[in-house]
């Protein structure tokens, strides 16, 4: 009976600690999920939070000193819409003794094993990305705070990482497609729930005002909200959607795409500009959406609480109905227009009449050797395809502040029409100027251009 006894409680042992072994491997195991039930003190988080800031953000700058050649060089000469000299780069550092034409020649096997990749063309981290959420320069939240409308956006764990003269212009001009006899609308003011009816009024109809009014309204997100999970310092009505996109084009504002798990695996996602939504049919760098109706409401009850409606009940999500609020919401975008492009004619091909010499060879050079036609087809210069450009095969996975470097997929064709107002480029901002764009596709596509040629395609994409 004895011995039965013993080798009972030995094998229940076992079971035990078997069960423990798989429960143990269960927890190591990612989640999908976000904790919902905080246990931890507002005070006591904020406090945690603040005091880690310095070496967060340290070690986001670092990282971006050592990628890029961060100092303010301009093209004085070529200006946004309002004035704002363009950036000029290319800013992204090299390797010790190699070229830009050297690497050029190099094939993706001998750059990948050799570790010659520039590192400012890896996929680019949040400044804190275990932690993620919604961040904004530091203009506008200066000028939220001029306004009246308090430090609104400022988040008492992180600040924003890429310098000023790497974003758009602040605040942007406003084209609208069925005014265009009346430039630029936006009288050089951020358009916000205070001044939207004063400045559109007369011209907008009822429901596009009513539509626009929603855009600028807040409403809460993951991080901006009232509840003990935010990361502001005060209880917050949320964010607006022309928060990020500002007056319909963007700030340079990042997040993290909310589709994606684990978070290491989750990708920094600029914000793109809204400017020609109407001619676009795919939304969302890589979710492809299919409709501006489905990105705007997707936006709202998915992308702004990191795809978790569980998170979203909790924090007050916003459930916009389809067939009023989404409607008059995605019709003012769809008013959205690109830019003036004067060198541009009627089927969005230069005017050699109005072109310079190196914008026509740059020109010829799009459409020709430097293969970027193929995807960026005129007059908008976009296929509304999804490619998938297999960076992946210039370097090895890595792990880079919390962000897994590995294979990424497709991604949309992005509209290239007025390109030269929305720095930094690519769908992470990875890229801050046109040169560091011409630079990266030379090598990913693998079309060997000479320093010349580059420099002659620049002088082309500033044109559209």
């Amino acid at each position: 009976m004895t011995n039965r006894r013993v080798k009972f409680a030995l094998v229940a042992c076992f079971v035990a600690a078997c069960l423990f072994t798989v429960s143990a491997q269960q927890q190591q195991k990612p989640s999908s999920y976000a904790p919902v039930d905080i246990k931890e003190s507002f005070a006591s988080i904020m406090a945690r939070m603040k005091a880690a800031k310095a070496e967060v953000m340290k070690r986001q700058m670092d990282l971006l000193n050592e990628r890029y050649d961060l100092s303010k060089r301009v093209a004085n000469e070529v200006t946004m819409t309002r004035g704002k000299p363009i950036p000029v780069g290319p800013a992204a550092r090299l390797a010790s003794g190699l070229t830009w034409e050297s690497l050029g020649n190099m094939s993706p096997e001998e750059i990948r094993d050799k570790g010659l990749f520039p590192k400012g063309f890896l996929p680019l981290p949040h400044p804190n990305h275990p932690e993620g959420g919604m961040i904004f320069p530091k203009m506008m939240l200066d000028l939220l705070v001029k306004m009246g409308e308090g430090n609104r956006l400022e988040r008492f764990d992180l600040d924003f990482d890429l310098p000023e003269h790497f974003l758009p212009e602040f605040p942007p001009a406003i084209f609208l497609t069925t005014r265009p006899d009346l430039g630029d609308v936006s009288q050089g003011k951020l358009v916000t729930l205070a001044n939207f009816y004063e400045l559109f009024n007369g011209i907008l109809n009822p429901k596009q005002l009513d539509g626009l009014r929603l855009l600028v309204t807040q409403f809460p997100q993951q991080q901006f909200n009232a509840t003990e999970d935010r990361r502001t310092e005060t209880p917050s009505r949320g964010v607006a959607c022309f928060d990020c996109h500002v007056n319909g084009h963007t700030n340079g504002a990042a997040h993290l795409v909310g589709d994606i798990r684990p978070q290491q695996n989750r990708r920094r996602i600029e914000t793109p500009s809204l400017r020609g939504v109407n001619i676009q049919r795919l939304f969302g760098s890589q979710r492809a959406l299919k409709t501006v109706e489905d990105f705007t409401e997707f936006e709202q009850r998915a992308a702004y609480f990191d795809g978790d409606p569980v998170i979203a009940t909790k924090k007050g999500v916003n459930i916009l109905d389809r067939g009023s609020a989404v409607h008059d919401m995605s019709e003012f975008q769809e008013l959205l227009d690109f830019p003036p492009a004067p060198k541009l004619d009627l089927f969005g091909r230069l005017d050699p009449r109005k072109a310079s010499p190196a914008e026509m060879r740059g020109e010829a050079l799009f459409f020709g050797k430097a293969n970027c036609a193929t995807c960026h087809t005129p007059p908008f210069y976009t296929d509304n395809l999804m490619r998938d450009l297999k960076v992946e095969r210039f370097y090895k996975p890595q792990m880079i502040n919390g962000l897994l470097a590995t294979t990424q997929g497709a991604i949309k064709t992005f509209p290239l029409r007025g390109i030269k107002e929305s720095p930094p480029y690519l769908h992470d901002g990875r890229l801050p100027t046109l040169e560091d764009t011409v630079e990266f596709f030379n090598i990913v596509l693998g079309t060997k251009l000479a320093a010349q040629e580059k420099k002659d395609l620049v002088a082309f994409l500033r044109t559209l």
